[in-house]
């Protein structure tokens, strides 16, 4: 089977606009950056395009210092790599059900995500020292059905604000399946974006054939999918426009609604050797599932 790396996303900060890179480090975390900052609300709630599309209208960028964000009619805003506009001591903030350690960026980060989604919030960053796992039940439940693999992915698989997991893959092959269904129904055709991946891959992959995959693996690096992506409805917002529309939404729980929920894509935890980067073009070896 022949497949390869067709594209490669991070999301710096949690829920708007992400980075396509033609490489990336890797670790067990995920790629570089990814999903590293995180929105916060006056209520102490962490935010998304769910409740605010217009997330979806802040751009991200890395220079060789700072993460650069900028939105309609705001100035550009530096957020210092290194850590050094932090402003308070770790404390802990949820994500989901789950608790992790971050840290407030500065009170001028703030102002301006509050001045541009017009409600109070505040930028903070994952603490160095956090330890947020990924779903251990559904983690569990996949090195027991593949007890041949379980060494290789033994251990910690620490990372930080995404949803549940540390690396979300989707086929190209399957998202062509749902564009050729909104198109037999007059509507349009989205584009991958919609569905917030970090790896594309395309190739000798059936549509949906990630359903029944154990693992992949590019660069030797491993990636077992242990959880299907159940999809809230950030898939129905432009991430060009922050427009919110019925479709894809209404398409893909037509077919894809699962006993979990209706799903697109594929959770994993990963192992990578030391200094591992993954690269567009990368060769993909997919061990299915059978």
């Amino acid at each position: 089977m022949s497949a390869r790396i067709l594209s490669l996303h991070i999301y710096p900060l949690k829920s708007c606009a992400g980075i396509d890179l033609n490489e990336s480090s890797i670790d067990r975390a995920g790629l570089a950056y990814d999903r590293r900052w995180m929105l916060i609300g006056e209520d102490g709630q962490f935010m998304t395009q769910r409740q605010w599309p217009a997330m979806a209208l802040v751009r991200t960028a890395l220079t060789a210092d700072a993460l650069r964000l900028s939105a309609p009619g705001m100035p550009d805003l530096d957020v210092a790599l290194d850590g050094s506009g932090l402003e308070s001591g770790p404390q802990d903030v949820t994500v989901w059900k789950d608790t992790i350690s971050a840290r407030r960026e500065s009170a001028a980060a703030g102002r301006w995500f509050s001045e541009f989604l017009k409600t109070p919030c505040g930028l903070y960053k994952v603490d160095a020292a956090a330890r947020r796992p990924a779903k251990l039940d559904w983690v569990s439940r996949w090195t027991e059905a593949h007890p041949d693999l379980a060494d290789t992915f033994s251990g910690d698989h620490y990372f930080g604000f995404a949803d549940g997991f540390p690396l979300l893959v989707a086929n190209q092959a399957s998202l062509d399946d749902l564009n050729a269904r909104l198109r037999a129904k007059g509507a349009a055709p989205v584009p991958m974006d919609r569905f917030r991946p970090n790896i594309v891959v395309q190739g000798e992959w059936e549509p949906f054939e990630e359903d029944h995959t154990a693992m992949i693996e590019a660069a030797g690096v491993k990636m077992a999918f242990v959880k299907p992506c159940t999809r809230c409805s950030i898939p129905d917002i432009d991430q060009r426009t922050a427009q919110r529309y019925d479709e894809p939404g209404l398409t893909l729980a037509g077919y894809r609604n699962l006993e979990i929920g209706v799903v697109f894509g594929q959770n994993a935890i990963l192992d990578a050797p030391a200094g591992a980067r993954l690269k567009v073009g990368d060769e993909v070896g997919i061990e299915l599932d059978f």
